[in-house]
């Protein structure tokens, strides 16, 4: 599947290679070459982005709390 450079050294990745490595617009991929001299393309996956980090806490007490009870507890009030 020949492709044509253009003047940025950019190139086109045909659409059977990005299917067979589920490329989509915006992932990241990687280019090597091997020890034979070849080119080696290799999608890059992404590592898991963690919510938002409130989001990810939201919900997660086992108990509800009522705010003079919860600040008496911060402070230290017995």
């Amino acid at each position: 599947m020949p492709t044509t450079a253009t003047r940025k050294g950019q190139v086109t990745i045909p659409k059977p290679i990005r299917d067979a490595l589920g490329l989509h617009p915006g992932m990241s991929v990687e280019f090597s070459v091997n020890q034979q001299g070849e080119v080696v393309l290799n999608r890059v996956d992404p590592e898991p982005q963690a919510a938002d980090r409130f989001e990810a806490a939201r919900g997660k007490a086992g108990r509800q709390w009522r705010t003079d009870e919860l600040m008496a507890l911060l402070r230290g009030d017995d």
